[in-house]
């Protein structure tokens, strides 16, 4: 996105959102997230393979009085 689309994405955000942003607040949230968004970039970028980061096997523990 360029500047101006990534600042009218905050602008519109914010008033979805119902959050109260002046020009200034609006301006330092865009950078912050056309920053974000470089480094997310560079990230994905990177060549991964299934085996490269095996996903872990979600067990949640016990719960309630019968855990102990």
């Amino acid at each position: 996105m360029t500047d101006e689309q990534t600042l009218a994405y905050v602008q519109a955000a914010a008033v979805a959102a119902g959050l109260p942003l002046d020009a200034a607040q609006a301006a330092r949230v865009a950078v912050h997230l056309q920053r974000t968004a470089g480094m997310a970039a560079l990230l994905d970028a990177v060549p991964l393979h299934d085996a490269d980061e095996p996903a872990e096997i979600y067990c949640p523990a016990p719960y309630g009085p019968a855990a102990h």
